[in-house]
């Protein structure tokens, strides 16, 4: 550890977080933010791009290690996708000691439908 550091952070989509976690706390980390955009097995497979991806190991995640770590979700809000889940979230989330962010689409290339982003205004 270094001197004055009081946090160790890390951002993450989770994929592999349950297997990595324990030498990452080992070394220090104390806080994750964890990047979930839907709740729907289906819809999570098309997202993070890889058949097979459990979504209950998120849900695991979030509630056996929040005794352990300061835990963010950020939730990408899109139209078409995932607008109606809002909801969702917060009653999913509501007891668990964790911040839930809904944020904007940021394409890094500059490439994006307009039609597709829900903007923080709406």
């Amino acid at each position: 550890k270094l001197e004055g550091l009081k946090t160790i952070a890390v951002t993450t989509n989770g994929i592999n977080l349950t297997r990595l976690l324990p030498p990452l706390k080992e070394a220090g980390l104390n806080a994750i933010n964890i990047s979930l955009d839907t709740l729907v097995p289906a819809k999570f497979e098309f997202i993070v791009r890889r058949k097979g991806t459990n979504l209950q190991e998120y849900s695991d995640l979030l509630t056996n290690f929040r005794c352990l770590l300061y835990l963010q979700v950020n939730c990408v809000v899109m139209r078409g996708l995932n607008e109606d889940e809002l909801l969702d979230f917060v009653d999913f989330t509501k007891d668990l000691p964790l911040d839930v962010r809904f944020i904007e689409y940021m394409p890094f290339d500059g490439k994006y439908s307009c039609l597709e982003i829900l903007h923080g205004l709406e």
